[in-house]
């Protein structure tokens, strides 16, 4: 299990299959409400508390659950104060994963530095060719946050399996659609116009 703190109000949890595995958690349990998962999401929050000093007593939460494969799945924890209400914290939990037959995906990322990371962890992947998988790549930040916008994805690539995969554990999916694209285009500002992968790989991974 690994735990980033995004933010004083938000954390990144990520877990393997094995290790659901060993707690005895299965990968369909955990995508449902049953108790066992209410404690698996107890258990997050405790390690939480214990390496990255995030708190939640006397808050709510947004937990928002994807994958792009059954071994990795990504918890995103929001906590945030209800207004006059003290009531025990809800957990509430939301599935969003890649659409890995579409020929288009919009990944949101936190920070720069997130999708240099993102880039990182391609160019270690030596079984992946970044040209080969999507040449129309660009990257554009919008209210602080960033926004890789892939085109003409080619979905019958043998490695689209294992880039979506990589994408998941640093970024989070988003529906694509020309109306939010063309916001971006508007509103955003453009970081990297094309190929922002290989860009990103060449300019900003050590």
């Amino acid at each position: 299990m690994k735990i980033e703190k995004l933010t004083e109000n938000k954390i990144r949890v990520i877990i393997n299959s094995n290790e659901l595995g060993l707690n005895h958690i299965s990968v369909h349990s955990l995508m449902t409400k049953a108790l066992e998962t209410q404690e698996i999401f107890s258990d997050i929050l405790k390690k939480a508390e214990k390496e990255v000093n995030f708190y939640t007593d006397g808050c709510k939460l947004l937990i928002e659950t994807f994958s792009s494969l059954d071994d990795i799945f990504v918890f995103t924890i929001t906590k945030y104060l209800p207004e006059n209400d003290t009531k025990k914290k809800k957990l509430t939990a939301k599935r969003k994963s890649f659409n890995k037959i579409s020929q288009h995906s919009i990944c949101r990322f936190e920070t720069f530095d997130t999708f240099c990371h993102f880039c990182n962890k391609i160019k270690c992947l030596h079984r992946i060719d970044v040209n080969k998988l999507a040449k129309n790549t660009a990257l554009y930040l919008w209210k602080d946050t960033y926004f890789l916008v892939l085109r003409d994805i080619h979905t019958s690539c043998d490695e689209v399996n294992l880039f979506y995969s990589a994408l998941s554990e640093f970024g989070k999916p988003l529906s694509f659609s020309d109306n939010f694209e063309s916001k971006l285009l508007e509103h955003g500002k453009v970081v990297i116009k094309k190929d922002a992968i290989r860009v990103g790989i060449k300019y900003f991974v050590v």
